[in-house]
């Protein structure tokens, strides 16, 4: 039986997973938290073999997570689970350390054979994700700004992409505003925007966001 943890800050995605866990027998859900400190605990005090993980996580990154994670056990694979395309944390998450990526729209098959390809020592991707490391082995990576970005400058410039407030952002993120409002500076400065909306543009040219996402904003 495959062991399986589940990690993300909203309730409702936990009961998605453990409800297609569930429906198989081959699995078992041996915990769940909400939060990286609980994660890292979780990991510490529990034997798993797979790992799924939300990217949106209070107080901590989801890459920085992913790394603190593989630092304390290094077998444990890692699935992560976002509401975010592949454009905007697939290459990262999966250099990280990571053994798969699966976005929240997929269906409950993809997300089960996410599990079964890792659980044996595979690495799982989707084909939107075959299909962003070829395009990336093609493009001068140099050009695209986001690239340039740190972490948590990437995740920053999703949420302002998205709509959302530094106040906003600072409260989900344990951040102060002041934090933010420096990130957005350098967002501005390494990518060379010159207003909010070419910023905007930009994450839906580059599929780093949901166009429907930019409309309401």
């Amino acid at each position: 039986m495959v062991k399986v943890a589940i990690s993300d800050a909203h309730p409702v995605i936990h009961c998605g997973v453990r409800n297609v866990l569930e429906r198989d027998n081959e699995f078992e859900v041996v915990g769940e938290c909400f939060d990286g400190p609980s994660t890292i605990e979780l990991v510490r005090s529990t034997e798993m073999c797979v790992l799924t993980l939300g990217m949106s996580m209070p107080g901590v990154h989801g890459i920085s997570l992913i790394e603190q994670i593989k630092f304390e056990k290094p077998l444990v694979r890692i699935l992560v689970l976002t509401m975010y395309p592949e454009e905007t944390y697939a290459i990262r998450a999966l250099k990280a350390g990571a053994s798969g990526f699966v976005t929240k729209a997929s269906a409950g098959d993809d997300l089960l054979d996410a599990i079964r390809k890792m659980a044996s020592g595979g690495i799982y991707l989707s084909l939107a994700t075959a299909d962003l490391f070829a395009q990336i082995l093609r493009a001068d990576t140099a050009a695209l700004p986001h690239l340039r970005l740190t972490d948590r400058e990437l995740d920053v410039f999703v949420r302002i992409a998205s709509g959302q407030t530094p106040a906003f952002i600072a409260h989900a993120l344990s951040l102060s505003i002041k934090t933010i409002t420096t990130h957005r500076a350098r967002i501005f400065r390494k990518a060379d925007f010159p207003h909010e909306a070419a910023l905007v543009r930009y994450a839906v040219r580059h599929k780093l966001i949901a166009e429907d996402d930019a409309w309401a904003r």
